[in-house]
């Protein structure tokens, strides 16, 4: 008897200990709550705060915008100062931030989504995706919310921001916009009638023409490949470290791997003199000015002022980090990017079609011109026959990345492939695909943005392209796995995450080098979870929480 009340009991115990079986009602029910936890907004106390750097919370209001009504009061209400930008703001740099008494918390017109976790801010490129979900989920005011505070971005901040903080004006994000508004434009349920809804492109077209010009200034352009490249436009560590431990962690690996480093080390000393101090003004930082330069040395060596411009872009594309532009993407403002430029090459046939809606074939004319002649460039720089791949191009070095990434999949998502190069990308699946869906490469580098760990929006991206290809049992087997994938995961510990293990088809994500943590959340996961229950199960998948029944093993 003995034997057999051990044996039950320790059949209990681990009956107790195995997670519960992946339920995909349960998962589509915390999305349904999520948009809640995740909805921010100007008049709520708890959305001013910044958690990522240690500071009084502060809100700024763009020059010249009178009070609005509803935040007379959140000053004293919520312990926040609320301040006015010195100038309008033409275009992204026009305001130097470490010229601000302090940094803070940009005003936005509307509610909005923000990522998960600690985060408090509208994000560039997270938006896109959570607006796709919004709209999948028939969330329709959210969803064009979200929109109009990015055009209201443009118009105030001189683009859409990486987010809505002060330390960001000198950057945006991937390019969605146009695909924003066209997420919102295509849904019969944002607009009373044909009237409103061409009265809101004729107000938004202008402002995603003003966005579409940061891409085209000198610093975003790649050479004279005829091709754009992320750049920010300041210089230096980024404001919203909260202290140098990021950079020397940079400083420390390139050490350790002395064959890997391009050239990011200067050797310098610890407490630089006067004269000293002037010279890595010019080739690194301003060591008298910001601390979390002062403090980024190592062994006798500091970062290059063009490392630090890389890691400015690399945050501006999102990819943040990963090794495929260098060691911590420190080499991404030398690249010709796929993901950019297909994004632009989406952007300008949308614009095309913007402005034949509001009847300017003349700029139509023009929007797709610029269009064909982007698509030209990125055959002749990005497309590589030989691998049947796009490849990112190093106009500095003259030459294509020699590695895969799963950014080959963006052009089949922006129209911009052909059936040729789509069949041939799609070629080229094995080399992402794994047990639970796509990863980033096929390099393992312990970087986030990299093998084995796989995101919701390149997933979606190539998914959303090859089913517009015509091949949609890939399209659906990969949605399948990544749905699982999330599937698995909540019913592990009850989260939705940023990212996941692609080889396990879990969420354990173990990052070496670079940004560690696996934020909960989250938002573009949950609105791509929502699109690939379409691609699975068709449009009305959606159409209640309890409509999502299927589970990939």
């Amino acid at each position: 008897m003995k034997t057999l009340a051990t044996l039950l009991l320790f059949s209990a115990s681990a009956a107790s200990a195995m997670p519960a079986p992946p339920n995909p009602a349960k998962t589509r029910a915390y999305i349904d709550k999520a948009w809640t936890t995740l909805t921010r907004s100007m008049d709520d106390c708890a959305s001013l705060t910044d958690t990522k750097i240690a500071s009084h919370p502060v809100l700024y209001l763009p020059a010249k915008l009178p009070m609005p009504a509803r935040l007379a009061g959140v000053g004293k209400r919520c312990g926040v100062d609320v301040h006015t930008l010195p100038r309008a703001i033409d275009r992204l740099g026009d305001i130097d931030a470490t010229k601000l008494p302090a940094q803070g918390l940009l005003y936005l017109p509307h509610p909005y989504v923000v990522p998960g976790g600690f985060f408090n801010e509208m994000y560039g490129w997270d938006s896109y995706f959570i607006v796709i979900g919004l709209a999948a989920d028939q969330r329709t005011a959210l969803a064009k919310n979200m929109v109009d505070n990015a055009l209201f971005e443009v118009a105030q901040y001189g683009g859409v921001l990486n987010a809505n903080r002060t330390y960001y004006l000198s950057r945006s994000q991937p390019p969605f916009l146009s695909a924003m508004m066209v997420a919102v434009l295509d849904n019969p349920a944002s607009f009373p009638n044909a009237d409103a809804r061409r009265a809101w492109l004729a107000r938004a077209y202008p402002l995603a023409v003003r966005n579409h010009d940061i891409w085209t200034r000198p610093e975003h352009r790649a050479g004279d490949t005829g091709l754009a490249r992320y750049y920010d436009l300041d210089s230096g560590p980024v404001l919203e470290a909260r202290d140098s431990e990021y950079y020397r962690g940079v400083i420390k690996w390139l050490r350790a791997h002395p064959a890997d480093d391009p050239g990011y080390l200067i050797k310098a000393a610890e407490h630089p003199d006067d004269a000293e101090a002037a010279r890595l003004k010019q080739a690194s930082c301003d060591v008298r000015a910001s601390k979390v330069c002062d403090g980024a040395w190592l062994d006798g060596y500091r970062l290059t002022a063009d490392y630090y411009h890389g890691d400015r872009a690399m945050r501006e594309s999102g990819f943040d980090t990963n090794a495929h532009f260098g060691p911590f993407g420190g080499s991404t403002h030398h690249y010709a990017d796929v993901s950019l430029n297909s994004l632009l090459y989406r952007y300008e046939r949308d614009l095309r079609d913007f402005a034949l809606q509001l009847g300017k074939a003349g700029e139509g004319e023009r929007w797709a011109k610029a269009a064909d002649a982007r698509k030209a460039a990125m055959d002749k720089y990005l497309w590589r026959p030989e691998s049947g791949m796009y490849r990112d191009y190093d106009f500095v070095a003259g030459k294509p990345s020699p590695y895969p990434y799963l950014t080959t999949f963006y052009p089949l998502w922006a129209g911009a492939a052909s059936a040729q190069q789509a069949a041939a990308v799609r070629g080229k699946l094995a080399i992402f695909e794994r047990k639970g869906g796509l990863s980033m490469d096929d390099r393992p580098a312990g970087v986030q943005w990299g093998d084995p760990f796989g995101w919701a929006p390149t997933n979606w991206l190539a998914v959303a392209g090859l089913d517009a290809y015509g091949f949609h049992d890939d399209a659906r087997r990969i949605a399948a796995k990544f749905t699982a994938t999330v599937n698995r995961s909540f019913a592990t510990d009850g989260t939705i995450r940023e990212k996941y293990n692609m080889a396990q088809g879990n969420a354990d994500v173990r990052v070496s080098a670079g940004y560690a943590e696996n934020v909960i959340g989250f938002g573009w996961t949950n609105g791509v979870y929502l699109k690939m229950q379409e691609i699975l199960h068709g449009a009305d998948a959606n159409a209640s929480p309890a409509a999502t029944d299927g589970n990939a093993k």
